[in-house]
This record gives structure tokens, C-alpha cells and sequence, in this order.
């Protein structure tokens, strides 16, 4: 494959689909794709743009061999959608919101793809959490204390981008890994 597939992940809180967003925005009409995930739960769940999927849809579609990548988390079903194949054959920059525990499963399809982890420190993120509203007080600190260990194979690199400050400022560094070939 000619393109770049960019894998972005973090934990949650850290304000990845606030950075996708903005970098979707800044970079419309580029040769930087944003591959949409399949989740199963409904689209206007709120928090990323994704396409909504009940858990028999999300079968069929697996079992067609329609999802590059797919995995479980938070009692939900993912996937990226196998046109990132396509897109990836024409050259272009494929970004993905990835999982941390699913990245090995994806360096084994993507050998080469790059990895951003981003990152917010940890009393930004329970305040994220908690303004969500989404999980009572227990399950942010059980998230919270759910850390997930990166092991990269050596010949893989990860760029990390603290967003605990000025979305600004991460964002410009978003666009700056994006932007670069």
C-alpha cells in the first residue's frame, strides 16, 4: 500500500474526538481521510461522528469481512470500515480513532502504521469524564484506574500529544503529524 495509516488512541477524557474534529475541519478537501467508526451504539449517542449499528448489523457486516479492524470495549462493538484499504491504495493519509488494547491486532494487518496516543493528565480527564455524564462517579474512577499498558514493538513509534492544556496547542500538533508525509 502507497498511503499512511495514522492510528490514534487514548484513553477516554483525553479529548481525541474533539482533536479529530478539528483536525476533519482543518484539513477538508486534503488528501488526509478520516475513517468514520462503526460502533453499537446509537448515532446520536453524542461524542465522536460515528455510524450507529445494532449489534445484529454489526454481525453481518463482520461476518461479510466488511471491517479492517474491529474490536470490544465498554460493552460495545467497533470497527473501521475495510474501504480504508481503498483509500490507502490511492496514496492517501488514512486516520483512524483507534483502541490501546487492539493496537498489537492492528500492527499485525498495518506493520507500518504510525501511532499518536494522546494523553490528558489525570484530574483533566475525570473532569472530562464527569461532564459527560454518561457514567455515575464509581465507573469514571474505575476507568480512571483502568490504565492500559503500550507495548510497541521496537521497529514501532509513538508520538504522544498532552491534551490537558489549550486545545490549540494540541491540535496544532495534531496537524503538524497529519500534515507531514
Amino acid at each position: 500500500m502507497s498511503g499512511r495509516l495514522v492510528y490514534v488512541m487514548g484513553p477516554s477524557g483525553a479529548g481525541k474526538d474533539t482533536l479529530l474534529a478539528f483536525a476533519r475541519q482543518q484539513l477538508a478537501g486534503s488528501h488526509v481521510l478520516f475513517a468514520h467508526r462503526y460502533i453499537t451504539r446509537t448515532a446520536d449517542a453524542g461524542g465522536e461522528n460515528h455510524v450507529g449499528l445494532s449489534v445484529e448489523e454489526f454481525d453481518v457486516r463482520a461476518a461479510l469481512g466488511l471491517f479492517a479492524l474491529q474490536w470490544s470495549s465498554h460493552q460495545l462493538r467497533y470497527g473501521i470500515g475495510i474501504e480504508i484499504d481503498d483509500w490507502l491504495e490511492c496514496g492517501c493519509t488514512v486516520v483512524v480513532n483507534g483502541s490501546r488494547g487492539h493496537l498489537l491486532e492492528a500492527l499485525d494487518r498495518y506493520p507500518t502504521l504510525d501511532v499518536i496516543q494522546i494523553e490528558a493528565h489525570p484530574a483533566v480527564l475525570a473532569a472530562r469524564l464527569s461532564a459527560r455524564g454518561r457514567e455515575s462517579a464509581e465507573q469514571v474512577q474505575a476507568r480512571l484506574a483502568r490504565r492500559i499498558a503500550v507495548a510497541l514493538p521496537s521497529s514501532v513509534s509513538m508520538t504522544t500529544i498532552d491534551n490537558s492544556g489549550m486545545l490549540e496547542d494540541a491540535a496544532r500538533s495534531l496537524l503538524d503529524l497529519l500534515s507531514t508525509p
